[in-house]
């Protein structure tokens, strides 16, 4: 009798294997078929598609086309980041912030030392999309916590420590034409409402000057207006110039007749924005600081001037604030393809692995662990921020789709998987710069089959909207 059902199931075995192994076939046929349609349309004549599949099931490699083959990867890098920082951290991670006080408090509530915000990279520090780390819930806890020590009024600075990554930055490898912009904002252990700021224009006639609105308070920078009106419909070509420290933002391009937009520009200086945020929010709270505006400093500031003594002093801690958990950053991270969180979690991962605070060199040490981790070959993970930002970033797909698969089997796995968005009924990260398209994620297929995949399109020709579609209709075959 044991012999008997042994039979049966070595023949049910054989069958499973059987169906699957048709499957497989099947599935390949269509993709290779589809494939060479897409890769033969016109608008890729100059340029290049790689497509990897995975079943996630068993971990085959179910079609690649041009799979090792280094491709740019825009906001599909993302998911690299991502799962690299869970990976190495858990998702249940926080970065904390920590207010300080330095000398005494006197009799009358005099504080004679400095207020001190000590930062360690949280990207989330003022940020509207989480209801405790708002800027009015933050700066409201922050006062609350001075004025019950006593302190009424404070005869010292207000000084923003973002000196743990040696202040504000940026990717070197950014492009001028983005940092400028919200999505172009830099990185620093102080970061503040991510690092940028709205902006809003009243049009004129077509081709006049279109004039810039009162913005809220930002005194240690100028902005200059050259913004032209637009025709109605051309929308949003508004382009902010700045760099790291800058004190002049030029504001050039147009600004549709008829649009009705906030236009985000990132801010030169965060760390030095929360200094003064949180001094003004004291001055509303009446707890005086004396001379505000010259008081209001950072520790990489000082730390230029040979100041750096100040710092030295004994600091007495007021509050410790901690960030969402990882998972959560994540979440908004591949939701909303946060560039800002990208290169926190870059700068986190090469703190964390081997006290490295150059971003690439961070970006080498993803290489390398993935390397250890899957014997990715580090050519095939060649990168030089975390966001994706950077034009030179170079990934096979291959790389992407086996960090992606590894992803399915850890802990953390049914989180990060809610942050990928859903697009064209596939749960996937996309990727767009300039000449580059990409979508890697995971497709359900109608017969139960379940697939992994990474699609990157380079120097296709024509609208980006004509080869979304183009790159739907392919990944269509996977469902």
């Amino acid at each position: 009798m044991r012999r008997f059902f042994s039979f049966f199931y070595f023949l049910a075995v054989i069958s499973v294997l059987n169906t699957q192994t048709v499957q497989a076939q099947g599935v390949k046929a269509k993709v290779q078929t589809a494939f060479d349609a897409f890769s033969k349309n016109p608008s890729l004549k100059n340029g290049m598609a790689s497509l990897t599949v995975i079943n996630s099931k068993t971990g085959e490699i179910v079609f690649d086309s041009n799979n090792q083959i280094g491709m740019p990867t825009a906001s599909t890098l993302k998911v690299i980041t991502s799962i690299t920082a869970l990976d190495l951290l858990g998702a249940d991670f926080t970065y904390n912030t920590e207010l300080f006080y330095t000398g005494q408090i006197d009799s009358l509530g005099t504080l004679n030392g400095d207020i001190i915000i000590e930062g360690k990279g949280d990207p989330t520090l003022g940020s509207d999309r989480y209801p405790d780390t708002k800027p009015e819930v933050l700066l409201a806890k922050w006062s609350e916590a001075i004025k019950n020590l006593g302190i009424k009024k404070i005869n010292g600075k207000i000084i923003a420590d973002d000196i743990f990554f040696n202040g504000y930055d940026v990717p070197g490898t950014w492009m001028w034409t983005d940092i400028g912009n919200y999505y172009g904002a830099g990185f620093s252990a102080l970061n503040w409402k991510e690092n940028k700021l709205g902006i809003n224009f009243t049009p004129g006639a077509a081709g006049k000057p279109a004039t810039l609105q009162p913005v809220e308070k930002a005194p240690f920078y100028h902005l200059i207006n050259e913004v032209k009106t637009g025709a109605n419909g051309s929308g949003d070509n508004v382009y902010a110039y700045s760099a790291p420290y800058s004190t002049q933002v030029y504001l050039r391009g147009t600004y549709g007749a008829n649009l009705k937009k906030t236009i985000e520009i990132s801010v030169p200086d965060p760390a030095l924005d929360l200094a003064y945020s949180l001094s003004d929010a004291l001055g509303r709270d009446s707890i005086f600081v004396t001379d505000s505006l010259n008081k209001v400093t950072t520790a990489k500031r000082l730390t230029d001037m040979d100041s750096s003594s100040i710092l030295d002093a004994k600091r007495n801690s007021i509050l410790l604030v901690k960030s969402p958990r990882l998972g959560e950053i994540v979440h908004w991270f591949n939701q909303k393809s946060i560039n800002l969180y990208g290169e926190s979690l870059l700068k986190l991962i090469g703190v964390v692995s081997a006290m490295e605070y150059n971003t690439e060199k961070s970006a080498t040490l993803v290489s390398k662990y993935w390397q250890n981790k899957l014997s990715i070959d580090p050519s095939a993970i060649n990168t030089f921020d975390g966001s994706g930002l950077s034009p030179q970033n170079r990934v096979t797909t291959l790389a992407m789709s086996k960090i992606m698969q590894y992803a399915k089997g850890r802990p953390w796995y049914d989180e990060f998987l809610k942050s990928l968005p859903t697009i064209n009924n596939t749960t996937m990260k996309s990727g767009t710069i300039g000449g580059v398209l990409g979508y890697t994620g995971y497709q359900k297929s109608s017969d139960g089959q379940e697939y992994t995949f990474a699609l990157l399109v380079n120097n296709y020709q024509g609208p980006a909207g004509q080869m979304r579609q183009r790159m739907f209709k392919l990944l269509d075959v996977l469902k």
